[in-house]
């Protein structure tokens, strides 16, 4: 299995780099929260103030991906999977009014329970 916490699917990046073309560099933050915890938010680099609790997941398609410590702690032995979908992003996302929205996905990771 893949060691990375974070990968995304050949149609997220390619949907990526029409964001990145549009916007510039972007990062993206999944917060886990109460409205819509399955899409990460994606953001113009610097529109986006990241907490000390955030957590960097890795990279996909060159844009930096964090969660939220909570959410970490909930989801650490979990990759996360980016995919695009047909749908509306969230409210504050570069995906929104796109027609398609990022999506994440998840895989359960094995767990050394010593």
């Amino acid at each position: 299995m893949n060691k990375k916490a974070v990968t995304a699917t050949e149609m997220a990046l390619e949907f990526l780099k029409q964001i990145q073309a549009e916007h510039g560099s972007v990062i993206f933050h999944q917060s886990g929260g109460c409205c819509d915890g399955s899409s990460p938010m994606c953001f113009a680099d610097g529109e986006f103030i990241l907490a000390d609790h955030d957590v960097k997941l890795g990279e996909i398609g060159g844009a930096p991906f964090y969660i939220g410590g909570k959410q970490y702690e909930v989801w650490k032995h979990t990759r996360l999977i980016i995919d695009v979908v047909d749908g509306q992003g969230g409210m504050f996302s570069l995906d929104n009014g796109t027609g398609k929205r990022f999506l994440t996905r998840s895989e359960v990771c094995k767990v050394n329970l010593k």
